[in-house]
């Protein structure tokens, strides 16, 4: 089963399939890729958290946004009710992965 064929047959990919799609197109064991998929993982975690951008050529960037806080009308109490400060993180995909995903739509 290859990536294409595993996607086909799903809405979505976890990470577990991630893992399946990895070991069995660069045919490592199990447990090797399993590693591999955790370290990449951990490693796009930890740049986010530190505030580092991540841009994967061809695929896109991922950064970390800044949103202050702000407040707003609580909708169980009709209250006002204050949302803190936080950073969440953005995904922009690149042109090729648009190009990609439209491909055949005309």
């Amino acid at each position: 089963m290859g990536i294409t064929s595993f996607l086909l047959g799903s809405k979505y990919m976890n990470k577990s399939g991630l893992i399946e799609v990895f070991v069995e197109e660069l045919k490592f064991p199990f447990i090797t890729g399993s590693s591999i998929i955790n370290t990449i993982l951990d490693a796009m975690t930890e740049a986010l958290v530190k505030g580092e951008n991540i841009k994967l050529r061809g695929f896109g960037t991922f950064t970390v946004r800044q949103y202050d806080s702000y407040t707003c009308k609580n909708p169980k109490t009709g209250g006002e009710a204050i949302v803190k400060a936080r950073k969440l993180p953005f995904f922009k995909a690149r042109k090729e992965l648009k190009e990609a995903m439209n491909a055949g739509r005309e």
